[in-house]
């Protein structure tokens, strides 16, 4: 973070005065004007991360963070260049603090809570087993939202599966299901269905008119892992954990309870500053912090130091805690949200950007057609931040709420799946996707690279998604 604070420091002494004038007028990037080639630091990125663990491992390890930095100043320099400094330093404030700094105090808040919860005594990672907990964590997540329900299981499952040889698709398939597809049920579950919901669609619109499709990806996920599964399980031999020295098995249970509360805290927390703003209490340099989402944020870093405070340090040393996912998560996510700064402004504008040929692809003869509507925000999303690509599209819709609701339920409804769906596609489709495999690598899973992990979404969720796009869109 050091790097990051010098870059701040540097930005603002050589733009100060600019800056000072920026509050005239938001020194906004103009999408409209930008050409692909822009969108070039954020595909480098994207290759960073996809490559170098395979091509340099150990350089990679030791300077993933400066090269995450690297990629985010690619595109700030040759911004403040063309467009000046003020532009550069408005954009960069502007990802950072309504962004990026609330993306990382909530995945860092249910990191640490969620860390401290502790399922003690003999599970074992059978298939049956593996699938219930899949199964569990995928009806949780649309309730207590993909990464609060991604960061209480994600541990028990390894943990339960500590024993087995092959774990790699057990990860995987968690990926697919709680940290992704479960979430889509209610405006708790993924940030784009709360856009939706703060732009209003009903709270429960969601959990009826996606809960067959929901159910029928789910099911058959569920069914596909535990055969697979199953197979694997007998290939090892149907083994069975080292038993304890001990003639008294501890019981199933939980340790650190009290960060079941803190988890609904945080969830309240999250859902009251959607609902109740408070208005803006300050500007640094003309980005808005407006007052529900400081009292939010403020909240969640309380919660998370409370949960330090109150759950013993064996307990989450038992549990496989450590710092290095989210300190990973935090570096690598600071390259992707500054370098993706110009493919969002060229998405934001629509049939005026360089993307119009795909905007224009989801209308036919006048009228929307959800197939292009579900695949084109799907796609977007696996790959960029699927929030602010859920409104481009719900706006290009019409963004009429009430009138999506009523009369284009079926255009709405392939808004919202494409944008939760395929966040599995890579690894960065979501949030709780990269943490997931970090934690998983962090206690010895060898999880697949960038690549690798999109051979298994492209072999198991592209069919099943071409199958819904058969039969609902």
């Amino acid at each position: 973070m050091k790097i990051l604070a010098q870059l701040v420091a540097l930005l603002l002494t050589l733009c100060l005065p600019a800056a000072a004038l920026a509050a005239q007028g938001h020194p906004n990037l103009p999408g409209a004007g930008l050409d692909i080639g822009w969108t070039i630091p954020f595909v480098c990125m994207l290759l960073s991360i996809a490559i170098m663990p395979l091509a340099a491992p150990h350089f990679w390890e030791q300077h993933f963070g400066k090269i995450s930095v690297f990629w985010g100043v690619a595109f700030l320099l040759p911004c403040a260049l063309v467009f000046g400094p003020s532009v550069a330093l408005y954009e960069f404030l502007h990802i950072i603090i309504l962004d990026y700094i609330p993306f990382i105090i909530l995945l860092f808040s249910l990191f640490t809570v969620a860390g401290g919860v502790r399922l003690t005594g003999s599970l074992t990672g059978t298939p049956l087993v593996n699938t219930a907990l899949l199964a569990v964590g995928t009806i949780l997540a649309s309730w207590m939202g993909t990464t609060g329900a991604a960061m209480l299981l994600i541990r028990p499952l390894l943990r339960a599966n500590a024993h087995r040889r092959y774990k790699v698709h057990s990860a995987v398939f968690f990926i697919f299901l709680v940290a992704n597809i479960g979430g889509s049920l209610t405006p708790l579950g993924d940030p784009p269905l709360f856009l939706g919901f703060l732009k209003g669609v009903s709270f429960f619109w969601t959990t009826t008119n996606l809960f067959l499709k929901t159910l029928l990806l789910s099911v058959m996920l569920l069914l596909i892992y535990l055969a697979l599964d199953a197979v694997l399980f007998v290939k090892e031999g149907k083994p069975v954990p080292p038993q304890p020295h001990t003639e008294h098995p501890k019981k199933l249970g939980l340790e650190g309870k009290v960060n079941l509360l803190l988890l609904l805290g945080i969830v309240v927390a999250v859902l009251l500053s959607g609902l109740y703003p408070l208005g803006t209490i300050t500007e640094i340099y003309d980005v808005p912090v407006e007052g529900q989402n400081f009292l939010r944020d403020l909240t969640l870093l309380i919660l998370a130091w409370l949960s330090l405070r109150l759950t013993s340090k064996a307990s989450r040393e038992a549990n496989g805690f450590s710092w290095a996912p989210i300190e990973e998560v935090a570096k690598l996510f600071l390259g992707i949200f500054v370098s993706m700064i110009p493919a969002i402004a060229i998405l934001k504008s629509g049939t005026d950007g360089a993307l119009s040929g795909l905007i224009q692809l989801v209308s036919k003869n006048g009228q929307p057609d959800n197939a292009m509507y579900f695949w084109l925000t799907g796609v977007l999303s696996s790959f960029l931040d699927n929030a602010p690509t859920y409104v481009v599209f719900f706006n290009t819709a019409g963004g009429d709420a009430q009138n999506l609701m009523v009369n284009a339920p079926a255009t709405l409804a392939a808004i919202s799946a494409g944008a939760v769906f395929m966040g599995a596609n890579t690894y960065i489709g979501n949030a709780p996707n990269f943490m997931v495999r970090a934690i998983a690598e962090n206690q010895g899973v060898r999880m697949p690279s960038f690549f690798g992990y999109m051979v298994w979404s492209g072999c198991i969720l592209l069919p099943l998604f071409l199958l819904l796009t058969w039969l609902f869109f």
